[in-house]
């Protein structure tokens, strides 16, 4: 579990974070969502680490951040797999040389056992035909793919992915969502999301933090969202025609219930 307590921060003297409380549970998808420039990414970087918060704490499973000396930083960061936004592959490697690349940089193993592990996780995520090929030689969501693998090959407790559907089309955007949820779910990793996409909220989103404008408004999860009082989250759930007719549909169900 991820668990943040009073975080603020500012940039430039001016406050982008405001005492955010939220909680991020082992074994389930958690979700950050809200509009772009809500502050979920600066909410993000702070967990993982890449910013530090002028007020508040950030504990993994327990250990707070803030108490941790660089080596004990260090060795956090080894239980950490990250899932970037552009999938940021490297051009110049194969699909192989890229899973492979934690590993050679982090882990003990040995050269087979490396090549063993990184196979294990390009199979994993279903591209088992892929070792040689290049980036530029396969789709978007092979792409997202191989970055997934590379981000489970040192068997992290921690999952982070930043808008792991940007780019992509509906049907993938499914596929790479059911792949992050069963990772979580077989592997017992706290996975935390930064997205904006409602689908992947309907989808899989076990436990949510809604971000708007440096609060956090609203936590809950997909059985509950539709019920939430919070006319931000609502303005943002239903900001899309698709979601508009979900809400008639909901108040007309509501007041048929109530006749």
């Amino acid at each position: 579990m991820i668990e943040a307590k009073n975080v603020s921060k500012w940039f430039d003297g001016q406050r982008v974070l405001f005492d955010i409380n939220a909680r991020f549970e082992t074994g389930k998808t958690n979700l950050i969502i809200g509009q772009s420039g809500s502050g979920k990414t600066v909410f993000m970087k702070c967990l993982i680490g890449l910013l530090t918060p002028e007020e508040g704490e950030i504990f993994y499973d327990g250990r707070s951040f803030r108490a941790m000396d660089t080596r004990q930083r260090k060795d956090l960061r080894t239980e950490i797999g990250m899932l970037f936004q552009g999938s940021a592959l490297f051009d110049n490697e194969t699909v192989l040389g890229n899973v492979m690349f934690p590993l050679k940089m982090f882990s003990p193993l040995s050269r087979k056992e490396q090549l063993e592990r990184a196979r294990f996780c390009i199979s994993r995520v279903g591209l088992e035909n892929a070792d040689d090929k290049y980036p530029s030689e396969i789709s978007g969501g092979m792409q997202k793919r191989v970055a997934i693998a590379r981000a489970i090959a040192l068997n992290p407790r921690y999952l982070f992915c930043d808008e792991p559907n940007s780019g992509l089309d509906p049907k993938t955007s499914i596929l790479i969502d059911n792949l992050l949820s069963d990772i979580t779910h077989e592997y017992g990793i706290t996975t935390v999301i930064n997205t904006h996409d409602m689908n992947s909220v309907l989808g899989i989103g076990e436990n949510i933090v809604f971000i708007n404008k440096g609060h956090c408004d609203w936590t809950g999860d997909d059985k509950t969202i539709f019920r939430s009082t919070s006319r931000s989250l609502n303005d943002f759930v239903f900001a899309s025609k698709l979601f508009q007719e979900v809400k008639k549909f909901l108040e007309k169900e509501y007041e048929n219930s109530n006749r």
